[in-house]
């Protein structure tokens, strides 16, 4: 029996992450694979994947920070606001002259912090029913709605000049559903030479970082972490005893311990390490939201 986990998969350029699914579905013999966050073909890095009953935790993780290593190549706009579009718009010679490192640093600046940031038409955003590149691709138009989104940090780490283009290195720390893609384009926009992405790795969601995560080629045999590991790094871990387990898994309240969450959930690990579930309060009390299976013993 497969036992439930969170495993930390690096991807590489050219698979999609539903390839990284089905990849794991079959070295781990289990149907009941999922993950938290979509990376593009193009992008590479982190994919938490979910095992059997641990995919209940992948709710939690969805919504979690991201870092992400990106190159914004200037004076190039594409269809898709990425190299794997084609070109659609190149600077002029001229535009340059109003591209400067203040400036560079101003647009930056500008899209730091709270923003309203317009997606990318070929995202996958759900419009009508239908994803949003789906749609593109039919040769609709798409214009999606701006959504409010928090980059924590956008920095320049480096620049190498080209023919008629700028590359910039960044490293950005966002909140879950920001586009590095609007970032490039919008940046480029701004300087009035256009902008896109060249190069993407997600470095970090939430708590997990690339560097324990496994490549697409040691799936077999990889390790995982715990669903009760798992759960007690993306939440407050609260520790239970074997009654209040018990209490739980019936749906049972923990009267007049909703003092002991610092927050509005937690997760309720027993004294084996094992995760019984996702509590929050209710008044004074505690109740289970969300029950993992009992493990088997």
């Amino acid at each position: 029996m497969v036992s439930p986990g969170i495993l930390l998969v690096d991807k590489p350029a050219g698979l999609t992450s539903h390839d990284v699914v089905a990849r794991t579905r079959r070295a781990f013999g289990t149907r009941k694979v999922g993950h938290a966050g979509t990376l593009d073909p193009m992008a590479t890095g982190l994919l938490v994947i979910g095992i059997e009953g641990a995919t209940r935790l992948l709710t939690y993780v969805v919504g979690a920070d991201k870092t992400y290593e990106a190159t914004i190549r200037l004076g190039q706009r594409t269809s898709t606001d990425d190299a794997e579009g084609e070109i659609v718009t190149a600077a002029p010679s001229d535009a340059w002259e109003h591209v400067s490192p203040e400036r560079i640093a101003a647009g930056i600046a500008a899209l730091s912090g709270p923003i309203s940031q317009v997606p990318s038409s070929v995202s996958a955003i759900k419009v009508d029913g239908r994803r949003a590149y789906d749609r593109v691709r039919a040769g609709e138009e798409v214009v999606l709605a701006a959504r409010d989104v928090v980059v924590s940090r956008f920095d320049l780490l480096a620049e190498r000049s080209g023919d008629g283009y700028l590359d910039l290195d960044v490293i950005v720390d966002c909140s879950s559903g920001t586009y590095i893609r609007s970032l490039a384009r919008d940046l480029g926009a701004g300087l009035g030479v256009g902008g896109h992405l060249t190069a993407l790795r997600r470095t970090r969601v939430g708590p997990f970082e690339v560097a324990d995560a496994v490549s697409i080629d040691a799936l077999e045999g990889a390790a995982t972490l715990t669903a009760g590991a798992a759960a007690a790094r993306i939440l407050q871990a609260l520790p239970v005893t074997a009654e209040e387990a018990r209490d739980l898994r019936h749906g049972k309240r923990l009267v007049g311990q909703a003092e002991r969450l610092d927050g509005a959930i937690a997760a309720a690990i027993d004294e084996q390490g094992d995760l019984v579930g996702i509590v929050e309060k209710r008044g004074a009390d505690l109740k289970s939201a969300m029950n993992m299976p009992e493990a088997a013993g």
